[in-house]
This record gives structure tokens, sequence and C-alpha cells, in this order.
């Protein structure tokens, strides 16, 4: 695997890992970055870009290290922040011991005649190359990608925080230079923990719908009413909300609008995107309430298509 880093606010001292440190006078953000053999994150599940371990605004956290496992590089979720995973192309098709592709991992292989699993470690056989531009308030992420199999790509995510406003930015840009058609869908974990708060009553998530779920523990601890979902108890530990998908939104993308809160400390996010919403999973853990937003993507060979998440950072006093 290759990487280059290019540009300054490169340091790993406080983290032991590879790490570029933004800020824009609001926000403070901490990004790992991508390494084959000294990242943070070494899974195969999510796109290797854009992990961030911390982000505080006006004294209030958002992220932090919410898996209680003990730590392991090639752990599928030993990952934090807005974390995103593409679903996997080619599996369906390849047989055991031929590849198929991860949009922000790689060529991986397939090594059982079975059902993709992302918890599963598919070996990596073509990772292609990272490069990682930083700046005093952003990170610029590419990944280039080219293999016999057909599939090839250039990904590039910019990961910015706005000049005077409370907001980070994801901005993706996918050109499929390869002879096959990408077609796939990508959600963000959002693996939030607003200033350490486990999953409780004080956890409220919003939409501009009237939201419907069912699945482990919804009616129970977990409710939906009207627009938003509550908690009726903490989670214990070894306990889970799950939901596979969140019913009430519309084919405009002014559905993709999610409002988290910490009602006891009055720290929140509001995130939006630019592009329809397809399908919305939920999942929680003691430590972590996650709404899990998919977008469709499609590229033609040759074609590009981009799109735009925003964060919005809101501190009720």
């Amino acid at each position: 695997m290759l990487v280059s880093v290019c540009g300054g606010f490169i340091s790993s001292a406080d983290f032991d890992f590879p790490s570029a440190h933004i800020s824009n006078g609001l926000i403070d953000a901490t990004l790992y970055l991508p390494d084959a053999d000294r990242g943070y994150y070494q899974g195969v599940r999510f796109d290797w870009s854009g992990v961030i371990p911390q982000l505080t605004y006006q004294g209030h956290s958002y992220f932090d290290k919410w898996n209680p496992n003990p730590y392991e590089a090639q752990l599928h979720d030993n990952i934090m922040g807005p974390v995103e995973e593409f679903t996997p192309l080619g599996y369906e098709e390849a047989q055991r011991g031929e590849t198929f592709l991860k949009i922000g991992v790689g060529m991986l292989t397939k090594t059982f005649d079975k059902k993709y699993s992302f918890a599963e470690r598919y070996p990596i056989q073509n990772a292609g190359k990272w490069t990682v531009k930083t700046a005093k308030s952003q990170v610029i992420f590419l990944h280039e990608l080219t293999d016999d199999s057909g599939y090839g790509y250039i990904y590039t995510k910019t990961v910015k925080l706005t000049k005077g406003k409370p907001e980070l930015v994801l901005e993706h840009r996918l050109k499929n230079i390869g002879q096959k058609i990408i077609e796939t869908s990508v959600y963000n974990h959002n693996f939030f923990m607003i200033d350490n708060e486990p999953t409780n009553p004080n956890i409220k998530t919003s939409f501009p719908f009237d939201v419907a779920a069912e699945g482990k523990n919804w009616g129970t601890i977990a409710k939906t009413e009207k627009n938003a979902i509550h908690y009726t108890r903490a989670l214990e530990t070894g306990e889970f909300v799950y939901s596979d998908g969140l019913k009430g939104f519309g084919s405009s993308s002014k559905d993709y609008d999610i409002l988290i809160q910490n009602l006891k400390s009055g720290a929140g996010v509001r995130i939006t995107c630019d592009k329809p919403l397809d399908k919305f999973v939920y999942w929680a853990c003691p430590s972590t309430a996650c709404p899990e937003p998919y977008i469709k993507i499609t590229a033609q060979p040759n074609d590009e298509v981009s799109w735009k998440i925003k964060y919005a950072f809101v501190v009720d006093k």
C-alpha cells in the first residue's frame, strides 16, 4: 500500500497514530489518517478516510472511543466519528479466492462461500493508493484504485470546518475510471458520544417526519413519538437497540435532516445531506446511539458523482 502526505499540521504525538489536527477557531478536531502499517483503523468494513476520535465545540465533546472491546487495529468496528461504509461490489459474482470491492478500502478476497458479513476480516488483495493533504481547517483524502477485475475509481473525501460557523462538512467525489459500473449505497454510522453521555433518556434524535420503527428492543427501551426517538431507560451492558429500516421519510433530500441532542448538557448536532434517503438503519448500545442514513451511488465508466453531508453543532444554553 502506498501513502503520501502533503501539507502541514500532521501529528501523531498525542494519539500515537498518524493524525491531523484541524480548527476554524470554533471547532477543534483530530482525524486519524489511513495507514496500512501504523493506522488506528485497519479493518475492511469502513472507509479508511474521515475517522474522527475527537471533536469539541464550546467545551462540549462529540466523539470518543465508544467500543468497550480491547483495541485491535483490524477489528471491523474499531473506529470513531462520522464514519462511512460502502456496500460491497462484486461479492455475489466472486468465487471463493476471487476478489470483490469495498470503496475506501480496496479489493478484498472472498474467503468463504457464504453471505457477505461486515465482521469478516477479508484479506486485502489490492489496497490502491492513498494521498492525504492537510491544511489548517481541512483534510483532503484521495484514494485511487485500478484493478484487473475491471473496477477502478478515484475517490476524494474532504473533511473541512466551515469558516466562521460551527459546522463540519464531508464533501465526496467518486469518479469511475474502470470498465464496470459502480452501483452501490453508502451510509454514515455516526458514532456520536455527546459529552460521553450513555444511551439513556437524555439522548433524543429528531427528524422532519413522523418516524416509526420495529426491531430489537423497540417499544420497550426505545420508543418513537411523532418525529423523534426517545429512551425509556438507560441501556445496560450487553443490551442494544436495532431497526433495519426506520419508516416515514419521503423521496426528497429535505428528509435527510437529523437532530441528535444530549438534553442533559444541551449539546447537539444537526446532520443534513444534498441526496435523498434510500434506507435508514438505527442502532444503539450503552455508549453510543447511531442513526445510519443510506444514499444510493451510481457511476457509469468515466462518470463522476458527488455528494455533501453537513454537521451543524449547536449548544442550547
